[in-house]
């Protein structure tokens, strides 16, 4: 059952066969715990081996595997142990990926307390957490955190902080009463779930649900069942593997047939064909493409972490390059999670902004001096300022090891009101000094309001300079007492006569009560908590048993405007995002005039839409997609809720980024294609589920995170160009090569590139080139162009082009200089070793020529990438040394070169690089 909280106490009570003042039996207990369980989150059992079966299954992984195997047959098993390395890196990689979400629910356990008070047998008893059960009493007070679901059924001033459930900023004032209508989680306030924390007061509840039952439990079991998507690029390069793998190998089964046929059946030809076959698919199939991307998201997260985010799966460095869409919460991530006092209304006056007064950042210290200015324009500011923070629960207490350097204690809204009057020079411990506090009236839910009693000062005692009419005052009335009540405007509108207006009193009935509340509803409509100040003198302090029927005949001096503020980096980083094509969504579970507030004020958002959790309760996923293109904000909304606007998105075809710290926030950060969770007041549980975690908790840190995504999708996409170039290249070489040129001996086969060639030309230009290119500088203005397409193809924006004409010059030149120096009658081997040099050191050439998409080599510079410089060096070197020296022209089978025959080919290796250059050039000139 879900609606505990329609139930009355007595007939919730009654359900669950419980008894507030008796409790459980023991026997009872047991029985209970037999039939439900311990109260524990249950981890979901995965299998192990299956897990690590599905990383080996994987299509790029397969080919991987069949490289290797191919690489072990030609002979070559230094490339076999290789390549299989990078298999069981990739492997390894993935098995943690999948075991990441055990790792969160295992994080949720922790959120269980040990021990937890309960009443058992008409006595008090603490027992253990995972022993709890339907039915038991549960006692609550100030710092419990609460170990299960349950109902209300004893309230006395309770409040609940469930920020890291719901997602509202503020603690939750719990009430027994019943509600009749349904509720959204966050407005059931009869209700306590658990992982949430008592803060003020003190109850009893009778629990409800246990363990996996409860709200936090409905959240594990959501984070075992949400599958995760492919990163977009791991699913681009599954299908550029499959694509390219079956291209080529019809284009060699076309080269070893022709061979076959041309060469005959012999032992010796059917045994070269075979070896050149097995060296083609080895040199055709992009086996490096997954290790070199791999190696880059490493280096790339290695960069992410000098910028405060933590990198958790690897994947997820490509994933921001391509995010259209930050789903992000408000509390404690676009705002401080801190309640703070922005504006002062005061009757007669403009609404004061206070930030424009004090600086609301930044330590809270005691040279913090009186704001002249503010009080200059009038006493009423002082007297509301010192009012609140003398009608108040909140203490400013030491740092620990500091000497002049304070932080608030308490509930956030007083905390919130001491800070602001510490700010302008007026300090609790100051005030109440001068008016100490005899008497109160403790806050209730009912009369939403707190009152407390102080003695107005004797003559010999210094009071604050802006306080000095208020006590002028109260003496010509003959007054020694002055008391000051907060609470909710409504309610303090009905106790009170009067108003202090310019530093007179008017009555209240004279035009101001319509104002003030007029004023009240313009604060609430900018997303601020409103708290009134008012008081009245006495000329002796009331006897105790008068003391609760003094709230009446008050005058009103104000009311505060407060707000969980804004970051002041966000805004920035809103507008950096939005430039970058990247559209910013804020979900949370505060209200919705406070969300759309933020969301204005942050440039989330231009418009006054808002979808509810209750709205959300009532649309299907098909149904929403039709409105998440438009909403930015989502207010009041639950766990269930995020999931299925993160879906909606995705089905809308987005990449989703979710940026969160709360509990609520795992099962959406754990669907999204990449999660971000803050490190600072992040849970351990978004956290665990997270796949990158700002360690400053700033928000404008996803815009550097975003900006190395796009860096490092370049980076795969400059792979992809190269190696599809450099291998369609050689495929077209040696396809050409079998048809068009014939020996004049009969069953001689004439093969532009040898089994062993090829492999050396593979192991040097798919690793070692690429990866040079990997460290290459970013592009510039990398953050001025929209995201990559969810769509997108791998071979868009002119790379599939660049591949075909590329490839084409790539292994037309060597083929044409074979073929020429064939007719022309020159040796075999001779030609062949000028047709595997040119062909080679054009691969280089070519990727000197692709470091930049549209800038020139003469502008970007040939020795900034000094990596690839000495890639270059070495491959030339290498190269070299199978040309003149001897034992390694047998391995390679290459003969000696003379000065000009290898002029010739250094030459010809430069027309790619000069191909490419005309290309950019028509590029930069939008002539392409």
């Amino acid at each position: 059952m879900s609606d505990w909280y329609k139930l009355e106490p007595v007939e919730a009570l009654h359900k669950l066969g419980s008894n507030q003042e008796q409790g459980l039996s023991e026997a009872e207990v047991n029985k209970r715990l037999a039939e439900g369980g311990n109260n524990e989150l249950v981890e979901k059992q995965k299998n192990r081996w299956r897990m690590i079966w599905e990383q080996l299954t994987a299509s790029m992984v397969l080919i991987l595997i069949a490289a290797a195997v191919a690489s072990a047959i030609v002979g070559d098993y230094k490339d076999s142990v290789a390549i299989m390395a990078i298999v069981v890196f990739i492997a390894t990689l993935g098995f943690y990926q999948e075991y990441k979400a055990e790792k969160a629910i295992s994080a949720l356990k922790k959120m269980s307390v040990p021990t937890v008070k309960l009443r058992r047998d008409g006595r008090m008893s603490e027992v253990l957490a995972n022993d709890i059960v339907p039915g038991d009493i549960l006692l609550l007070e100030a710092g419990n955190v609460l170990p299960a679901d349950g109902r209300i059924i004893e309230s006395a001033n309770l409040r609940v902080q469930e920020a890291a459930l719901t997602g509202e900023s503020l603690p939750v004032e719990k009430t027994v009463a019943k509600f009749d209508k349904d509720m959204p989680l966050a407005d059931r306030r009869n209700m306590v779930y658990m992982g949430t924390m008592v803060t003020y007061g003190r109850g009893v509840a009778v629990l409800t649900e246990t363990g996996m039952r409860t709200e936090l439990g409905k959240i594990a079991h959501m984070i075992q069942n949400v599958e995760e998507r492919q990163t977009p690029l791991q699913q681009k390069l599954d299908h550029v593997g499959k694509v390219v793998t079956l291209a080529a190998l019809a284009i060699i089964a076309v080269v070893v047939t022709i061979g076959l046929i041309r060469g005959g059946l012999t032992e010796k030809n059917i045994e070269l064909m075979l070896l050149t076959g097995i060296s083609l698919v080895v040199a055709a199939v992009p086996e490096g493409l997954a290790a070199v991307v791999t190696i880059t998201l490493a280096l790339g997260a290695q960069r992410m972490l000098k910028r405060n985010a933590l990198i958790r799966r690897l994947p997820a460095v490509e994933t921001l390059g391509s995010v259209t869409v930050i789903c992000s919460d408000k509390t404690g991530t676009l705002t401080e999670n801190r309640m703070t006092v922005t504006a002062l209304s005061l009757p007669g006056e403009k609404t004061v902004d206070l930030t424009q007064h004090v600086r609301h950042s930044g330590r809270l210290c005691r040279f913090d001096k009186m704001t002249s200015k503010l009080f200059d324009k009038s006493d009423a500011t002082a007297i509301l300022l010192a009012g609140g923070t003398l009608c108040n629960d909140a203490v400013l207490s030491l740092k620990e090891g500091k000497e002049n350097d304070y932080r608030p204690v308490g509930d956030p809204t007083e905390t919130a009101i001491v800070v602001a009057a510490a700010k302008t020079g007026l300090w609790k411990f100051d005030l109440e000094a001068v008016m100490p506090r005899v008497a109160e009236i403790p806050f209730d839910s009912a009369r939403k309001r707190m009152t407390t009693f102080h003695k107005l000062p004797d003559s010999g005692k210094t009071v604050p300079e802006p306080l000095q009419s208020l006590v002028a005052w109260a003496e010509k009335n003959n007054a020694t007492h002055i008391a000051f009540t907060k609470g909710a405007i409504d309610g303090l509108l009905q106790i009170t006569h009067e108003v202090w207006v310019d530093g007179k009193i008017e009555s209240i009935k004279k035009k101001w009560d319509k104002r003030l509340a007029k004023s009240n509803d313009e604060m609430a409509q900018n997303g601020m908590r409103v708290i009134g100040v008012a008081f009245r003198l006495f000329q002796k302090l009331p006897k105790p048993e008068e003391i609760s029927h003094t709230e009446q005949k008050m005058t009103f001096v104000g009311m505060v405007g407060m707000i969980d503020p804004a970051r002041y980096e966000v805004k920035d980083a809103v507008r950096i995002c939005k430039t970058a094509g990247i559209r910013p969504v804020m979900i949370t579970g505060d209200h919705p005039l406070t969300a759309l507030s933020i969301a204005k004020n942050l440039g989330i958002t231009d418009n006054d839409r808002v979808i509810t959790g209750q709205e959300l309760e009532s649309m299907n996923v098909d149904d929403l997609q039709q409105h998440v293109d438009e909403v930015a904000v989502y207010a009041r909304v639950s766990p269930e809720h995020k999931l299925k606007i993160v879906e909606a998105l995705q089905k809308k075809g987005h990449i989703v980024a979710m940026t969160g710290d709360g509990v609520n926030d795992a099962p959406a950060l754990k669907k999204a294609d990449i999660g971000v969770a803050m490190g600072i007041t992040g849970t351990e549980v978004a956290k665990e589920a997270a796949a990158m975690v700002l360690e400053d908790d700033n928000f404008a840190t996803i815009v550097a995170a975003v900006e190395e995504g796009r860096v490092i999708y370049d980076s795969a996409r400059r792979f992809i160009k190269y190696l599809m170039t450099c291998n369609s290249g050689a495929l077209w070489m040696m396809l050409f090569g079998s048809i068009f040129v014939v020996s004049s001996n009969p069953g001689e086969q004439l093969l532009f590139l040898l089994p062993l060639q090829i492999l050396w030309i593979n192991l040097m230009g798919d690793g070692l080139a690429a990866l040079a290119l990997g460290i290459e500088k970013p592009e510039r203005e990398v953050m001025k162009y929209p995201p990559y397409r969810p769509g997108e193809s791998v071979f868009s924006r002119g790379i599939g082009r660049h591949a075909i004409w590329g490839g084409v010059v790539i292994g037309m030149v060597p083929f044409v200089l074979g073929t020429y120096l064939h007719l022309q009658s020159y040796a075999y081997a001779t030609w062949q070793t000028m047709v595997f040099t040119t062909f080679i050191i054009s691969r280089m050439c070519h990727a000197m020529a692709i470091r930049s998409g549209t800038q020139s080599v003469f502008s970007l510079g040939f020795f900034t990438n000094r990596a690839f410089i000495a890639v270059f060096l070495l491959t030339l070197a290498c190269q070299l040394a199978f040309i003149y020296v001897g034992p390694l022209q047998k391995v390679f089978l290459t003969t000696a070169l003379s000065l000009k025959e290898l002029g010739v080919c250094l030459l010809l290796s430069t027309v790619i690089f000069w191909a490419v250059e005309i290309e950019k050039w028509l590029l930069r000139r939008k002539l392409l």
